[in-house]
């Protein structure tokens, strides 16, 4: 919900001032609360009110505080942002103003425009010829642009709104291991059935431990139905996935009956090399040495997905960036249109993902440790929900649900 204060001064009560504004700002679907009131005590003083109107939409409330005008109120947010120049590559003029990853707009020249790319932790670049005004990371910021600085100018959708239009419908945001979580999963399946009829993306977040589980048939399984349409991981993910289509191990325990490989310690490293000897991923498809797993279902179905390196990393795969500012940055790039996004028993990667994402993206992060949603959420994330789960079991009801055979 956007809000704004206006103040109105006159005979509020006998002249039915106060109430034709309060009946306005109703009938145009907003809602109102009384801040600050002072009657005057004789009948020739006059009163006056301070008012917080709100509306869901930016243009709903402008359109509030027009009508607001028109009965003689006084709008107070009716500034321009103010604006800085940069004057070196990668620096912000002081007191810029940062990003949430709530849905912004900023007044440019007395019109609301909507900030772009809506992401937290962010500078606002802001082009007032055309008008329009974006969200950039601070070391992408280039001398000669202008950014926000200070509060003025700006609106910025309350958190508790966000909350209750963004999150599933269904779930609290609290985590918990004693929810129904099968109903849970069904009602998920739901959202995502609606969500890809509607031309929506699904993002996939995931962490080795979805292969070290043997989850990682039924996640195939999701992309082959057409339920992943970006996936984000680490070299850890590919790397075990391969091991596993190769040689039928992850962390060189064979997954079919849990029993280790003889020398299955070195079996990832093995995998490593077979990708590496082919020049990617993508090739050692192309050439049949890599026939199944969740790196072959994205690869077959021309699913977007961005391996982002760690400084642990063993190898590492071809396909995996190594710069964090590249990956960073890959991973901005196919975010548009991405509805839902489930984060998969990973905390590094579901935060690193969060921090990028609108609050408006429902996130359902799954793991086994209630901690990781948590940090989650303190991180920034709010509209996060968490499922206490192993995601073996979780991924295979989710694949009953969507890609019945």
């Amino acid at each position: 919900m956007y809000t704004a204060r206006i103040s109105i001064s006159g005979h509020l009560i006998d002249s039915g001032l106060l109430s034709r504004l309060l009946d306005a700002v109703s009938d145009l679907g907003g809602k109102f609360e009384i801040v600050e009131t002072q009657f005057g005590r004789m009948k020739e003083e006059e009163s006056c009110a301070t008012i917080e109107v709100g509306a869901d939409t930016c243009e709903e409330l402008d359109k509030i505080l027009d009508k607001a005008k028109e009965l003689g109120a006084t709008v107070f947010d009716g500034e321009p942002v103010q604006l800085a120049v940069v004057e070196q590559d990668g620096v912000c003029p002081d007191e810029f103003y940062t990003s949430t990853n709530i849905e912004t707009y900023v007044n440019i020249d007395g019109q609301w425009v909507p900030v772009d790319d809506i992401e937290m932790d962010c500078a606002i670049v802001v082009d007032a010829q055309k008008p329009a005004a974006r969200c950039c990371p601070l070391a992408a910021v280039s001398r000669g642009e202008y950014v926000v600085v200070g509060s003025s100018g700006i609106r910025v959708a309350s958190m508790a709104s966000a909350k209750e239009t963004e999150v599933f419908s269904f779930m609290g945001s609290d985590v918990s291991s004693e929810r129904p979580k099968a109903l849970v999963v069904e009602q998920i399946a739901r959202e995502m059935k609606e969500v890809r009829a509607r031309g929506g993306k699904i993002l996939v977040v995931a962490g080795p431990a979805v292969i070290h589980t043997g989850a990682g048939p039924h996640l195939a399984r999701l992309i082959d139905a057409g339920y992943v349409n970006v996936f984000y991981a680490g070299n850890a993910v590919a790397t075990h996935d391969v091991e596993w289509a190769l040689l039928g191990t992850s962390l060189g325990v064979y997954l079919k009956d849990g029993t280790s490989a003889p020398m299955g310690h070195t079996h990832h490293l093995r995998a490593i090399n077979t990708i590496r000897k082919a020049g990617g991923l993508r090739p050692a498809v192309e050439k049949g040495i890599l026939t199944k797993g969740v790196m072959y279902s994205l690869v077959t179905n021309d699913v977007p997905y961005i391996l982002a390196g760690s400084i642990r990393d063993d190898g590492p795969l071809p396909d995996v960036i190594t710069d964090s500012v590249k990956a960073q940055d890959a991973m901005r790039k196919n975010l548009k249109g991405v509805e839902i996004a489930l984060m998969l028993s990973t905390m590094l990667h579901a935060i690193a993902t969060g921090n990028l994402l609108p609050a408006r993206v429902k996130t359902v992060c799954v793991d086994i440790n209630p901690a990781t949603v948590t940090k989650l959420a303190d991180r920034g994330t709010f509209q996060a929900i968490g499922i206490v789960s192993d995601v073996e079991w979780f991924l295979k009801e989710l694949a009953g649900h969507l890609a019945a055979n």
